[in-house]
């Protein structure tokens, strides 16, 4: 699904976010991309959804050369992905049904497929109840959800997310790391850039390591959480 070899990212201000990485993601996983601040993990999502190129080596998504993809081939990338903020990015004049369909409506869907997509995604993050209410009568937690469900919408083969729990408490966190838990277990593959973690121990999944732009550990574990008290061998 996802292979970067021998990546470096430097910025127009000079800074070398990424140093000669290596990283393989297969189809259907859950991968954390974890470090403190400035180690390099949005650099890596940002490659994956085109908003930067490496300054060297070469970026591979679905079989897709993103590092040499034309300007124009962008969106058409875009689509086939979900990306996930930490500050939601809604639209505060839109209703939770409509920051939803506008996600379909600017790729030029039909309104049956919008009429059709939007309940699905909404039952699927829990948010069918909230459909008629705007992002400022809802909670971080929920607002996060109809983020995800935004992303989602198109059913996109990778989720990417940028600290997706940055903005939320501790129980919004769990639930939000839930419901990326039961998105993965639907096929969807999912890579979460983190610096919570507790997290990131509570959920036992492959956790890659960066420090100063270079991976510096990349770990598979065996157990997976479920929720409170609950967790399930995976293997080993």
């Amino acid at each position: 699904m996802i292979s970067l070899r021998g990546v470096t990212l430097v910025y127009p201000n000079g800074v070398r976010a990424l140093d000669r990485i290596d990283l393989e993601i297969e189809k259907g996983t859950f991968v954390f991309l974890v470090g403190h601040s400035g180690t390099g993990k949005s650099s890596v999502l940002r490659l994956l959804y085109r908003e930067v190129k490496p300054t060297a080596g070469t970026v591979v998504v679905d079989g897709i050369r993103v590092d040499r993809l034309r300007k124009s081939r962008v969106p058409a990338l875009r689509r086939h992905l979900g990306v996930v903020f930490q500050d939601f990015k809604l639209l505060n004049e839109k209703t939770v049904w409509e920051n939803v369909a506008f996600a379909l409506q600017v790729t030029g869907a039909h309104t049956r497929d919008v009429m059709r997509q939007v309940p699905r995604v909404l039952d699927l993050v829990g948010l069918s109840h909230k459909s008629r209410m705007y992002p400022n009568e809802l909670s971080g937690g929920e607002q996060q959800r109809t983020a995800i469900a935004r992303a989602l919408v198109n059913n996109p083969k990778l989720l990417l997310c940028d600290e997706p729990s940055g903005n939320l408490d501790p129980t919004n966190t769990t639930e939000i790391m839930e419901l990326l838990l039961r998105i993965n277990l639907k096929g969807t593959t999912v890579v979460v850039a983190t610096h919570n973690q507790a997290v990131v121990d509570r959920m036992r999944r492959r956790v890659v390591r960066l420090d100063d732009g270079r991976i510096v550990t990349d770990e598979e574990r065996g157990y997976y959480f479920l929720g409170l008290g609950q967790t399930q061998v995976l293997s080993g």
